[in-house]
């Protein structure tokens, strides 16, 4: 069983990382800024002054010139993205998911959908959380709802289940539930570009319309499209179940 939200804050808030990295974590200047001020000797550890290559944990207490460096509230969103905006914090020419986005805190989207994808898309400003659920070795399943233009045949399911060949190799199998006869359920853990997309062209079929409805067993629930809200600790414990 993958760890729970109770377990995964106790060991991040245990692990250890340079002072400069944990400084611009916390938002206060950028790392070289931080090495900067550790070498003038203005930054302490719980009191004591440290120099470059110090390690510190997000409980210890960290200050610069006396004032205590405040700890960037964490934020854990659930986004239901709609149809036509692409997952950026920023783009010249297109709307972003970011438009629909208002908290202090700088939050980033947890991967991607693509411009004419909706569905869950979670946002944080916490990267070793979003590493948690973008990183294929940690299998956390999304699930998508896919609607062809045409009816979904046994020989495709089968290719689905056992991997389809794409240019950059063959994908890992697919889990699947057919719904309606132009609509099936995949569960993957991939997260190669557009690789859904990708994998039902490759068995000669065009994806009319394309959600994620689900990130481990995480779901959109009753959120509204274009809406969002902050994750409850249930809500991450189920992601990682």
């Amino acid at each position: 069983m993958k760890k729970g939200h109770q377990q995964y804050i106790l060991e991040k808030e245990s692990v250890k990382h340079r002072v400069q990295k944990l400084l611009s974590n916390h938002g206060y200047c950028s790392r070289r800024k931080a090495e900067d001020l550790i070498k003038d000797g203005r930054v302490t550890v719980n009191g004591k002054k440290i120099t470059i290559g110090d390690q510190a944990t997000e409980k210890d207490t960290i200050a610069v010139d006396g004032k205590v460096v405040g700890r960037e509230r964490k934020v854990y969103l659930i986004f239901n993205k709609p149809v036509g905006c692409v997952t950026a914090l920023r783009d010249p020419q297109y709307k972003t998911v970011m438009s629909y986005i208002s908290v202090k805190e700088r939050v980033f989207p947890v991967g991607r959908l693509d411009y004419n994808t909706s569905g869950l898309l979670l946002l944080t400003n916490d990267g070793d959380f979003a590493n948690k659920i973008m990183h294929p070795s940690h299998e956390i399943k999304k699930k998508y709802l896919v609607t062809l233009d045409g009816p979904i045949d046994k020989k495709a399911i089968d290719n689905l289940q056992h991997g389809v060949q794409l240019d950059d190799g063959k994908t890992r199998p697919v889990k699947t539930h057919v719904v309606e006869p132009h609509v099936i359920e995949i569960s993957i853990h991939e997260g190669k570009n557009r690789i859904v997309r990708r994998m039902f062209t490759a068995l000669g079929y065009r994806v009319k319309a394309l959600s994620r409805v689900a990130v481990g067993k995480l779901s959109l629930g009753d959120l509204k499209v274009g809406t969002y809200r902050n994750l409850t600790k249930k809500d991450i414990d189920r992601i990682f179940i």
